[in-house]
């Protein structure tokens, strides 16, 4: 873990709150960061996830394997698994815009039980309805890369990075 200023530390599943020394053992954390309740390691799974889910969902490109039929609204759902080992049902919404050539821009928000998240990510056509990109997650800093399929009118998407791994399914919206 390191230092993210006077109050949280970021660890693989998210930023958490440091634990004062005379308070040694106090499990779940109380701090709130953008209306979600954050957790400590050990007790329930914080949002790094929840952001994996959400880049995830931006990931998905349609059925189309052409640069200009990837902009529009998509949206699905799939598995989380946290690094904790827990799993977690997703829901999410994204939305691509193009940034040139092959590439594009993604915008997307996904909820678990756990809570939510938004971020952004860019994507490239590696080959004919395959992609590839990464996703980083700033209120979280969380990182990561994902894989898209295109299979017809829509996507087989897996996400992965330290803090857990998501397979998500989207169709156009």
């Amino acid at each position: 873990m390191f230092v993210l200023g006077d109050e949280l530390e970021a660890s693989p599943i998210g930023p958490i709150m440091k634990t004062p020394k005379s308070e040694p053992n106090r499990g779940m954390m109380n701090q709130v960061r953008g209306g979600w309740r954050v957790f400590a390691i050990g007790t329930k799974p914080a949002l790094g996830p929840i952001v994996i889910l959400a880049a995830l969902a931006m990931a998905t490109p349609p059925a189309f394997s052409k640069a200009g039929s990837l902009a529009g609204s998509w949206s699905g759902g799939g598995w989380v698994s946290f690094a904790s080992g827990t799993k977690e049902r997703a829901r999410c919404r994204a939305r691509y815009s193009r940034a040139g050539g092959d590439s594009y821009v993604l915008s997307a928000t996904c909820a678990t039980a756990s809570g939510k998240a938004s971020q952004t990510a860019t994507v490239y056509e590696v080959s004919p309805n395959r992609y590839r990109g990464s996703f980083h997650n700033t209120e979280y800093n969380v990182s990561g890369s994902i894989r898209v399929v295109v299979h017809g009118n829509s996507q087989s998407v897996t996400l992965s990075g330290d803090s857990g791994s998501a397979s998500l399914k989207l169709s156009r919206r």
